[in-house]
């Protein structure tokens, strides 16, 4: 482990990095990249048995477009800082800066300065999910992944969100620069059209470290690639297994004897899969955003969900080490494994590290936030460094002036128009509450909101899996006018960190999800914003039942491509609903206890970016945003609290 004072002198240094591509010569390492061509194409193998070897791996997963650095809470009610609120009060909680790209190049650069045989690996979906995807459409996350420079990259199954083509281009950026990082997707078989085709991907990589070579190969997860993303008709995706070990047993018969599987497949899957293949060494995963690590993180407030590295065995005992890096640049992990001359693993060891700056923010006061003064700011980094893997890292300057100029053209390119809007499409939080700004109440008086059951379609829409798409009110934001629409209209119409989660429920779990939203605000005095949208669900709501009577006549027409019908209790269907919902935000318990449980699955797509796609579509199709029919709203009537029935009567007052 790097004691925090010993990395943050080193991190200073990293400030005069070279611009452009970090360079693998300063960082103690012997070598480049071997031969990446497919198998007919590899060169001859060097003699990989001349004697045991410590390989250092520093790897990243799913950042998602996440480039910028973003904060988390942290509770400092016991550090009895100096300064206080406005009002007078101590400071409880502070803003943590952490992760983003301009720190982590400073933390890969100084951690490879640092250690031998350096290997640098990304295990997919590094693209989609933030408007610098929406925007730039890889070319940020390429040029942000070009300033680490890794050794070689995984494809994801979020790579195929825009198509082979999509992908293609990706990889084209990524090449753009003078640092080379090749594609690995040993289990991709690109359809006769596809342009990846055209040597795009190959299955594995040989890399040489000191005169002894490290066979990676990639595998990407392959049913929720063909069925959740968007490959081209005729690609393929292979048996996640059984290609890792075609190509274990082709890289030993070449004589490369220390083997990494670069996985996109899910740590349990991981786990599962080194048990069933012969001649793995370690595996470097993504896909699942697992957090490994120890009660360092779950302080903070984060769930780990095993040890970094995970040990296990292959089919055949031998020692396996497992790691992931959770998510978003929010950290990076570092394993260190050794091995024998026979290129068998001896031991793993490592921890992921968290860099974070010494810039922590507080709430003022209600209308005013501020930055600790230097004194409380050196307290709380004392307080958190004191943990390894929490470490004060100067952003690279490089990477930050980079960045610096995609965000000046966001500022530009969010106004991009994306769309239209046919009319203007009210808000409302239940029918009749009068919070929209730009229609008089009459006109969400019976059924509630025009653009809350147009976002919850959206969803559904966009998340093939899904039967149903469930929406809290409080989670859409303005009104939308008529006339174009832009990308910023997007984000200012759905402007929190959601991701859109699926979830098997059955249609007893979707009526008391239902009846919950209700509760929170009627029962429990909770916001408005739990009131419930629906896409392919509609109800009837009487407010002033009891709870458990509030919704009558279910009904339901999944991917609203079929005929309504009562919905059946005992029938299971995929539920599509943002993160803060699904885990129980708002008073959906039911919602909350299944995911408690681990039974969800996260598409990883940003809800804003979700009704940026659904809008698109619209335009390609020559359509544009219009009220819904009102056989999709999901409201079908409502009745308020005091037993104003709003379809017979015109003024109702209740809730």
């Amino acid at each position: 482990m790097i004691p925090s004072s010993k990395l943050l002198a080193a991190t200073l240094t990293s400030l005069l990095l070279m611009v452009g591509c970090a360079d693998d010569g300063d960082d103690g390492q012997d070598g480049a990249p071997g031969p990446q061509g497919p198998p007919g194409e590899q060169g001859p193998p060097g003699d990989s048995s001349v004697g045991p070897m410590s390989l250092t791996i520093m790897h990243i997963n799913d950042h998602h477009s996440h480039i910028p650095a973003e904060d988390f809470d942290y509770d400092v009610s016991s550090l009895a800082l100096e300064e206080t609120t406005e009002s007078g009060a101590p400071i409880t909680e502070v803003e943590v800066t952490y992760g983003g790209y301009p720190a982590m190049v400073t933390l890969f650069n100084t951690l490879a300065s640092q250690n031998d045989n350096v290997v640098k690996l990304h295990a997919g979906d590094a693209i989609t999910g933030t408007l610098y995807y929406s925007l730039f459409k890889g070319v940020a996350d390429a040029t942000m992944m070009n300033q680490v420079c890794f050794d070689t990259l995984v494809v994801g199954n979020h790579e195929f969100d825009d198509g082979d083509i999509g992908l293609a281009d990706f990889i084209d950026s990524l090449d753009a620069s003078a640092c080379e990082t090749p594609t690995l997707g040993a289990n991709v078989v690109p359809g006769p059209d596809s342009p990846l085709v055209d040597g795009y991907l190959q299955p594995y990589t040989i890399i040489e470290r000191d005169g002894q070579q490290i066979g990676i190969i990639g595998i990407v997860i392959a049913q929720k690639t063909s069925v959740s993303s968007n490959p081209d008709p005729g690609t393929e995706f292979l048996d996640e297994t059984a290609t890792a070990q075609q190509y274990i047993d082709e890289l030993t018969a070449m004589g490369v004897n220390k083997i990494v599987v670069l996985s996109h497949y899910g740590y349990d899957n991981d786990l599962a899969m080194a048990a069933n293949l012969t001649g793995v060494d370690v595996i470097v995963g993504g896909d699942s955003h697992s957090l490994l690590g120890d009660e360092t993180f779950t302080n903070l407030g984060f769930n780990t969900v095993g040890d970094y590295p995970t040990v296990t065995t292959d089919a055949a005992g031998n020692q396996v080490c497992v790691v992931q890096a959770w998510e978003y640049t929010h950290l990076m992990g570092k394993l260190d494994v050794d091995f024998d001359a026979d290129g068998v693993v001896t031991a793993c060891s490592g921890q992921p590290y968290m860099p974070i700056t010494n810039q922590y923010v507080y709430e003022f006061s209600d209308s005013e936030d501020r930055v600790l003064g230097s004194v409380d700011a050196f307290t709380v980094t004392q307080a958190l460094t004191a943990d390894d893997e929490i470490v004060l890292t100067a952003p690279d300057l490089t990477t930050e002036q980079l960045l610096e100029g995609f965000n000046e053209q966001v500022a530009v390119l969010e106004q991009t128009v994306i769309g239209a809007s046919a009319e203007i499409l009210c808000l409302e939080r239940y029918p009749g509450q009068g919070r929209s700004t730009l229609c008089d109440v009459s006109e969400t008086y019976e059924r509630g909101s025009d653009i809350s059951n147009i976002v919850a379609k959206a969803f559904l829409t966009v998340t093939p899996t899904a039967d149903i798409a469930l929406q809290n009110g409080g989670g859409v934001r303005v009104d939308v006018d008529a006339g174009d629409y832009t990308i910023a209209d997007a984000f200012t119409l759905l402007p929190f960190s959601n991701t859109l989660w699926t979830l098997e429920l059955t249609g007893r779990q979707i009526v008391d999800s239902l009846e919950e939203g209700l509760s929170n605000t009627l029962d429990a005095g909770g916001s408005s914003g739990s009131y419930p949208y629906a896409s392919g669900l509609r109800y009837d709501v009487d407010a002033s039942a009891s709870f458990g009577s509030r919704i009558s006549n279910v009904e339901i027409n999944p991917r609203v491509a079929g005929t309504w019908q009562p919905i059946d209790l005992n029938q299971i269907y995929t539920v599509v609903v943002n993160n803060f919902q699904a885990s129980g935000g708002d008073g959906y318990n039911t919602l909350g206890e299944q995911a408690a449980a681990g039974n969800f699955v996260d598409t990883f797509t940003e809800y804003a970016q979700a009704f940026i796609q659904y809008v698109e579509g619209l335009t390609a199709n020559g359509q544009q945003l219009q009220k819904l029919p009102l056989d999709e709203y999901s409201t079908k009537s409502y009745i308020g609290t005091d037993g104003c029935d709003h379809s017979t009567t015109p003024d109702c007052t209740g809730f």
